[in-house]
């Protein structure tokens, strides 16, 4: 019954204008342009198969150890080109027979996970 897959994570963010350029210039996310005129700012991203919809939320403070995970074919690829656009991320950690994982924060300081499944 709910194994068809998500189809998008919200995300509250702080400045809707900084954090699309983030997730569209430096993540490389598409701007979805059949948004609703919302009474608040905000944007709907495309990332893969899934959506990202940013709600701007001014006095928002992301929860500590909440995140999602993207996932990248090549990790030490995907925290290079972070690392080139200025971004913090952690070095890569390898989950064994799993994954190989670190993390980033956006803009507003939700916390991301690159993950580079085995």
């Amino acid at each position: 019954m709910f194994d068809v897959g998500v189809h998008h994570v919200s995300l509250n963010v702080t400045d809707a204008a900084e954090s699309i350029r983030f997730y569209v210039d430096v993540l490389g996310m598409g701007l979805r342009e059949d948004r609703p005129a919302f009474s608040f700012d905000g944007a709907w991203l495309q990332a893969g198969e899934q959506q990202i919809h940013l709600l701007e939320v001014a006095d928002f403070v992301p929860p500590v150890g909440q995140h999602f995970a993207l996932r990248v074919a090549d990790i030490d690829a995907a925290r290079s080109h972070l690392l080139r656009n200025d971004v913090t991320v952690s070095e890569p950690a390898e989950q064994a027979g799993i994954c190989r994982q670190c993390f980033f924060r956006d803009p507003t300081g939700n916390l991301i996970e690159l993950n580079q499944p085995f």
